[in-house]
C-alpha cells in the first residue's frame, strides 16, 4: 500500500526529501534526485517544489550558467 499523506511514514520520507533537497547543491544530480523524489510522493509540480525553496527554473538555469561561464 503506497504512503499516505498524513501517515508517519509519509511524513518522515517527506521531511527527509525536504531536507535533503535544501542540502543538496541545486542544478545538482543529486539535487535533482531528491527534487524528482519528493514531486512524485507529494504529487507537487516542480515549480511548487522550487517555490518553497525560494528558487524557479529560470533562476537554477541562470546559476548553471554562471558556474559554466
Amino acid at each position: 500500500m503506497p504512503e499516505q499523506p498524513g501517515q508517519p511514514d509519509f511524513l518522515r520520507r517527506r521531511n527527509a526529501l525536504w531536507q535533503q533537497l535544501r542540502q543538496a547543491k541545486p542544478g545538482t544530480p543529486a539535487f535533482e534526485q531528491h527534487l524528482t523524489q519528493l514531486a512524485e510522493l507529494t504529487r507537487w509540480s516542480r515549480e511548487r517544489i522550487l517555490a518553497g525553496l525560494g528558487l524557479s527554473d529560470q533562476e537554477l538555469a541562470e546559476q548553471e550558467l554562471a558556474e559554466q561561464g
